[in-house]
């Protein structure tokens, strides 16, 4: 078994980078923010509008991306690419 080689800082681009593709599925469906944070079981948009720019390095855990995936009817593949 090897070390990882993934540093703190490409961990943040990964955070990004899924962010951006839970917004851009997100719009491409036509749901709002507050629309998705209710449908996973958030009661207001913070954690959906703080993860998707990945502001104060708050980022989706697995549970948020397979529980959005389902909302929003995709693969949650999709958003992990």
């Amino acid at each position: 078994m090897k070390e990882t080689t993934i540093t703190d800082k490409k961990m943040l681009k990964i955070y990004k980078k899924i962010g951006r593709n839970v917004k851009d599925v997100r719009t491409e469906k036509g749901v709002s923010q507050l629309a998705l944070a209710i449908a996973i079981g958030h009661k207001a948009v913070g954690t959906i509008s703080m993860a998707e720019i990945c502001l104060n390095n708050k980022h989706f855990n697995i549970e948020h991306l397979y529980k959005i995936a389902e909302v929003l009817e995709v693969d949650v593949c999709e958003l992990l690419k």
